[in-house]
């Protein structure tokens, strides 16, 4: 399918110059970030029921993290590396729990330790 360019009178097609317009349209946006906000209200009778506030910002990968973002990395849900770091945290803190209770010196039953003394 082709459509006539108003001022040139010139075919364009889907492949032709709008395709590579959007690409490097969409380039550019992901090369050099752009945020988009905004506030949804809802009031009745002039009471505010909610707010709700967005904020989106879309970028490449490389660009939010110069901009310093990258929550992904860190986020179990997101990251399988970030799911295996806390999993090798946990595991780390068990194994020195465990030396803990196994160095500390053994108490002897009944030495009264754990009741509560009365006088």
């Amino acid at each position: 399918m082709s459509v006539l360019e108003p001022e040139s009178g010139t075919a364009l097609t889907r492949s032709g110059p709008t395709a590579s317009n959007l690409a490097d349209i969409l380039e550019r946006v992901l090369d050099k970030g752009i945020v988009i906000a905004g506030d949804i209200k809802i009031d009745l009778l002039d009471i505010e029921l909610l707010t709700i506030r967005l904020r989106l910002f879309v970028a490449s990968v490389d660009t939010a993290k110069k901009a310093g973002i990258d929550w992904w990395e860190t986020d179990p849900a997101l990251s399988s590396r970030a799911a295996h770091d806390a999993l090798a945290l946990e595991n780390e803190r068990l194994r020195e729990r465990i030396e803990a209770l196994e160095s500390a010196p053994a108490r002897p039953e009944g030495n009264g330790s754990d009741e509560v003394q009365r006088s």
